[in-house]
């Protein structure tokens, strides 16, 4: 049997062959990826020819198209549709993975080849040089002018911290699942709408729990319920189990794989030349050091911590004698929230049917802004029956790449939400695009609707943004492609496509009661605006308080040692002020995916460091006319369109006209009033 993955798919949009591809494909695909590309950088550093561009970072951009393939639908399974047997395969993987990039990464005889390339770089035009240059920083800062002994120890830590951060993952996933919690009584889900306690109810059934009810959770500490929930007790019931995971002592507990994790990134950084892992993720980031990183957050930490205990007098004004806990805190937000600015945010459920916010929301706003057309294609298949295929046109037909929009929770699924590709448009390739989007929102039983909260909304907007990033860059070389750019700007389209939730002209075409087809009152729109920077105070502070623990974390020398996380936890938010215990971290620890398993260690700030950039992008819009076909084409082209074949704040100066400023930040979330 032929492997699908040794040949380019013949699907259109090169769709992966997902009807034929099985279980035993996979590691035949990633040992032949694997022993590819290794004969591929082979042929290059062999080269009797003086080093080129030509002959050094064309080939180099051209290798690895079976690991490209494998990997792109490996790696899309093993988060959104896992099995033992992915589970089993990745840890596997893993340490080959790191093991096969350390093989290119710390050549000594192609990191010549390109610092040759890279002295002889001027006489490149603008993209070409500009790769060059990405390559020779990034093969730098990895470590390949190391001695051979230094090379050694660097592999060991990378093949270790690839094992560690993957199992990290899996025991995350397994505990989620297992800290589920069961309601025996629906009375007990009072507060919860028709939708809700039947997707409860679903779940329940999908674990031999007929009769019964199950609310999963969700990556972040909070959850979506706890806003609505009458009863306390099932409240903190969904608060603690959330809290536990990954601390329980059990076969799932990571506090050990946090401690190692944090102590070989300190050890490897430290060996590459570095203070601290933090030290060596932003040297190459827009940032550049932990010590501008922690400037900024640590400015705002002071202010949001006062504006939250500020909102806590006010809600326990409201609840009276029972002291405000972390799971009382969402709750009786919604009450006040009501109370002071008549704003219901569980009442507008019903205006928010999913397959109306998909198509006449995420995709009217980007056919408004952009000309592109959404044709759901139910001839191609996906990798699971929940995953939907949408075939994306530019306004003159031209075809821009593929959507795959996976919308629904299951235990197969790790949490939160995201994008990644499955192919990159690439020039030199002559390669299309094809982007996933993955949510978690619970599945109702068979006829009933799938109504979104207000979060869910905004985090389907979000995450089609980075989808919109990943469709129209535009760029000749793979390394450019899509969303790959700093991990610090790469949240920045993503935040700028929220504001088009609320934006009048798409709020009105998708905001329509599901039952009645009546809109939306427009009274609610202008109480949602109205209260826009209302508890604020709290979602700033769990975030920075998340923000500033990854950078506690990445700022151990690997000198120092560390021997309990909870402990190296509270004292990190005392520190800081965010030790309020009714306004937990989004992320501790032990759950904090984020940080110990997925890119962003050291990196969690990438999301308020790019919500600059955004606020002050929004201002743009409102000042130029908003929702327009010219604003947008001018976003796509000078900032979209570019992936990340330039400097991001290049890219963004292009766009905006000057640098950013974080005044519209601070109004946003309220965090320039008095005394502040």
């Amino acid at each position: 049997m032929t492997n699908p993955f040794f040949t380019a798919s013949p699907l259109p949009f090169g769709l992966p062959p997902f009807a034929e591809i099985a279980d035993e494909h996979y590691r035949p695909g990633f040992d032949k990826g694997f022993t590819e590309q290794l004969a591929e950088v082979e042929r290059i550093v062999r080269d009797p020819d003086e080093p080129t561009f030509e002959n050094t970072l064309l080939p180099l951009e051209r290798s690895g198209r079976i690991l490209d393939r494998v990997s792109a639908v490996f790696y899309n399974k093993s988060s959104a549709d896992s099995t033992e047997f992915t589970n089993e395969l990745e840890e596997e993987i893993a340490p080959l993975y790191a093991a096969h990039s350390d093989a290119i990464r710390l050549s000594a005889e192609l990191y010549a080849r390109i610092a040759a390339v890279h002295a002889d770089r001027e006489r490149l035009e603008p993209e070409a040089r500009y790769l060059v240059e990405r390559y020779f920083t990034e093969f730098t800062i990895a470590g390949a002018a190391l001695d051979d002994d230094d090379k050694a120890l660097l592999r060991d830590y990378n093949s270790r911290l690839s094992t560690l951060t993957t199992r990290f993952e899996k025991n995350l996933l397994a505990d989620t699942n297992e800290l589920a919690v069961v309601i025996d009584d629906v009375a007990e889900l009072d507060g919860l709408g028709e939708g809700e306690i039947s997707a409860a109810a679903a779940a329940a059934l999908d674990r031999g729990l007929e009769g019964r009810y199950l609310v999963t959770l969700v990556l972040p500490t909070g959850h979506p319920y706890l806003s609505s929930l009458t009863n306390r007790g099932v409240r903190e019931r969904i608060m603690t189990a959330s809290r536990a995971r990954g601390g329980r002592g059990n076969e799932f507990d990571n506090r050990e794989l946090v401690l190692e994790i944090t102590r070989l990134r300190a050890e490897r950084a430290r060996l590459l030349g570095f203070d601290s892992h933090a030290a060596f993720v932003t040297a190459d980031e827009t940032a550049k050091t932990p010590e501008a990183v922690f400037e900024m957050l640590g400015a705002l930490a002071p202010i949001a911590a006062r504006n939250a205990r500020a909102e806590q007098a006010a809600l326990q004004s409201v609840a009276g004698g029972e002291p405000i806990e972390a799971w009382d805190w969402a709750f009786y937000c919604e009450k006040v929230r009501r109370a002071t600015y008549d704003v219901d945010t569980a009442a507008m459920r019903p205006y928010f049917e999913a397959e109306r916010v998909l198509q006449d929301g995420v995709f009217f706003a980007a056919t408004s802004l952009y000309g592109v057309s959404f044709a759901e294609r139910h001839d191609l298949v996906a990798y699971h029956p929940d995953a939907r295929v949408f075939e994306v046109s530019n306004a003159d037909g031209t075809p821009v790449g593929l959507y795959i929009y996976d919308l629904y929770t299951r235990d197969s699924k790790r949490g939160g939400a995201w994008m990644n590709s499955l192919i990159s448009q690439s020039t030199l390739l002559g390669t299309p695009t094809i982007v996933v989007n993955n949510l978690n929102v619970p599945k109702p039983a068979e006829g009933s609707p799938t109504l979104l909260s207000f979060d869910e909304v905004n985090t389907l907007f979000h995450e089609f943004g980075h989808a919109l990033h990943g469709l129209f860059a535009l760029v000749t070389y793979p390394k450019f492609a899509g969303t790959n750019v700093f991990r610090d700007f790469v949240e920045f389209p993503s935040q700028v496509n929220e504001m088009w939730m609320l934006w009048p002209e798409v709020l009105a075409n998708f905001a329509v009661h599901h039952v009645t087809g009546e809109p939306m009152p427009q009274d609610f729109v202008e109480k949602i605006q109205a209260s826009s920077a209302f508890n604020e105070g709290f979602l700033t502070s769990e975030y920075l308080a998340a923000a500033l623990l990854d950078q506690a974390w990445h700022a151990i020398g690997a000198e120092e040692t560390v021997t309990d996380v909870a402990a190296f936890e509270s004292a990190a938010l005392q520190a800081v002020g965010l030790d309020n215990p009714a306004v937990p971290t989004r992320y501790s620890s032990t759950y904090f995916a984020h940080t110990f398993s997925g890119g962003y260690d050291a990196g969690y700030y990438s999301y308020i460091w790019s919500e600059v950039l955004d606020a002050d992008t929004v201002d743009w819009f409102t000042e130029n006319g908003g929702l327009t076909r010219e604003n947008g084409d001018r976003f796509r082209s000078l900032l979209l369109g570019v992936g990340g074949s330039k400097d991001p704040l290049e890219a963004f100066r292009d766009f905006r006209g000057r640098d950013a400023v974080i005044a519209p930040l601070l109004k946003r979330r309220g965090l320039d009033g008095p005394g502040h």
